[in-house]
């Protein structure tokens, strides 16, 4: 496949990982968070751009040992309200139709779905949280820009409760999402984060990926949780080795 159209191609599968429907997904390897397809077999699924036994810069990661540097601060402009909601058999799912943007420097990257993994992806200090949400934003030439945020027991989140009210029990397309469901509402007060360049936490695992963690953790219901647990009880890659990266804090 020519270059041009191989970035093309993983940018599609970038934007949408998890997606069942549409040609790349549907002619993509099959995989999953255990068995014969599981993790530790990816590398080995074929399937163009496949790099979750190769590369060199995977994640997720453990984040500890970050240097403290002067980063620029994340300017939040998203859309209030999501369009769509999908089990897709490997995580709840919300789409939007134009998500609005992530400013980061000069670096702009636009909202295309957020999604979730139990336990969390990233640890910290070795540390799992309960689980964790990924904000996928597309930048320039298919580059990514995802916002990670840890998820721990506490009080009650009024949109974290709400997708999980909502959110489809069984795999299949996506319908329209709650009008309720604001994607703000699931950023913890406080913009300070960790920065690392990483790669998709899916097959094809491409290294295309600013990733951004936030250091404060979200409260959720533990009964939230334990709903979430019910559907998916453990959609998270395992940890992957660091390597020659920088971890920055902001």
């Amino acid at each position: 496949m020519h270059r041009r159209h191989l970035l093309k191609a993983m940018g599609a599968l970038a934007l949408c990982p998890f997606c069942t429907t549409g040609s790349l997904a549907a002619e993509g390897p099959q995989w999953s968070y255990e068995g014969d397809t599981g993790p530790d077999k990816w590398g080995s699924l074929g399937g163009e751009g496949n790099v979750c036994a190769t590369g060199t810069q995977q994640s997720p990661v453990d984040i500890s040992g970050s240097v403290r540097a002067l980063q620029p601060r994340l300017d939040v402009d998203w859309a209030q309200r999501a369009n769509t909601i999908v089990n897709n058999g490997h995580t709840i799912q919300l789409g939007f139709t134009d998500g609005g943007t992530l400013r980061t420097g000069p670096e702009i990257y636009r909202l295309k779905q957020f999604h979730f993994h139990r336990p969390s992806e990233h640890t910290i200090d070795g540390r799992r949280a309960a689980m964790e949400v990924h904000f996928v934003h597309e930048g320039e030439g298919g580059t990514l820009g995802v916002v990670g945020v840890l998820m721990r027991e506490g009080r009650p989140n009024r949109v974290f409760s709400r997708i999980v009210e909502t959110m489809p029990a069984k795999e299949g397309s996506p319908v329209p999402a709650d009008p309720g469901i604001d994607p703000f509402g699931l950023l913890p007060i406080g913009g300070a984060y960790f920065r690392y360049a990483g790669s998709l936490t899916t097959p094809p695992c491409a290294e295309t990926v600013a990733w951004m963690v936030l250091v404060r953790p979200l409260e959720v219901a533990a009964a939230d949780i334990d709903a979430f647990a019910k559907l998916f009880p453990n959609n998270a890659r395992p940890v992957q080795k660091l390597n020659r990266r920088f971890l920055l804090r902001s």
